[in-house]
């Protein structure tokens, strides 16, 4: 759902336990020299959300600040707006946009003024997949509280939550700015019933492929070239395996040679092998298990 999207998207404080893993040493650049952490890498962080209005609101944390321009654009940084323009300065800007009850789609960029040259040497897709992750860690923990949040009644969130903390501030905020100039509805252009759809199997919620890829043209080329290389790379094998059975009275005359073969057939597969695991796992599905992380 979009105000769940939106919500979690806008919250800073869910990142070392939703994204496990995946943010290493993030609360110390937000918040340097603290030694609060839990083992999580969770800290108390102070958000303050400076002004309010129909058209959205603007918050500060630290020297960081962030902004929810209404209906559907939040953008922050770590680093206050009068940075110097000579110094590391990065953004992060996300557009939210609602589908269908239970479907949204997010958009993303990071803009910055430093390190642009990696643009030129990384492809598209190898951020891509690495977004992918991050967003798989939230998606199955947002599903589940959008029906929480639906059992309870969306006017009655605060029974469904608990959000006593200054780091909640953000998402105090929004809940505040939905109810009172949205009436916690999204106004589709077609009359429907804000009913979710029904529960999917995690594999289905947690899709890559139709859901990015299939739309993506850098992934999707990455998938056409590995699925290619997977398919030589089984070709290569058998062949040096048939190449091992030709020629082994003939060409290869020694223990040493025919070694030699069946370790390049063995690292062929054993490579094939791989590369159709990698491609399950980044353009397909991989499951996100918080408990293990």
């Amino acid at each position: 759902r979009y105000d769940v999207l939106a919500e979690n998207l806008m919250d800073p404080s869910h990142v070392p336990y939703a994204h496990k893993g995946l943010f290493r040493g993030l609360p110390r650049l937000v918040d340097p020299g603290r030694e609060e952490y839990d083992k999580e890498g969770g800290v108390p962080m102070a958000v303050k959300v400076e002004e309010s209005s129909v058209n959205g609101f603007a918050s500060s944390q630290g020297p960081g600040y962030s902004k929810f321009v209404a209906p559907c654009t939040y953008y922050g940084s770590p680093a206050s707006k009068k940075s110097e323009k000579n110094k590391p300065h990065l953004m992060i800007v996300f557009i939210i946009v609602p589908v269908a009850p239970g479907r949204s789609r997010v958009m993303w960029a990071y803009p910055r003024n430093f390190g642009l040259w990696l643009h030129k040497i990384t492809p598209r897709w190898f951020d891509h997949i690495g977004v992918n992750v991050i967003l798989d860690s939230d998606m199955y923990l947002l599903h589940l509280e959008e029906r929480n949040f639906a059992k309870a009644g969306i006017e009655n969130w605060q029974k469904s939550v608990y959000v006593p903390t200054t780091s909640d501030g953000t998402v105090v905020a929004f809940r505040n700015w939905f109810r009172k100039h949205c009436r916690f509805q999204v106004g589709w252009a077609a009359p429907t019933v804000d009913q979710l759809p029904p529960t999917p199997t995690k594999d289905k919620l947690m899709d890559r492929y139709w859901s990015h890829v299939a739309q993506c043209r850098s992934c999707s080329a990455a998938l056409k070239a590995m699925r290619a290389l997977e398919v030589a790379l089984q070709v290569a094998s058998i062949a040096v395996v048939g190449f091992l059975a030709v020629a082994k009275g003939t060409l290869l005359t020694s223990v040493a040679q025919r070694a030699v073969v069946v370790s390049v057939a063995v690292l062929c597969f054993a490579a094939s092998r791989w590369l159709a695991d990698f491609i399950q796992k980044n353009f397909y599905f991989e499951d996100y298990v918080h408990a293990y992380k």
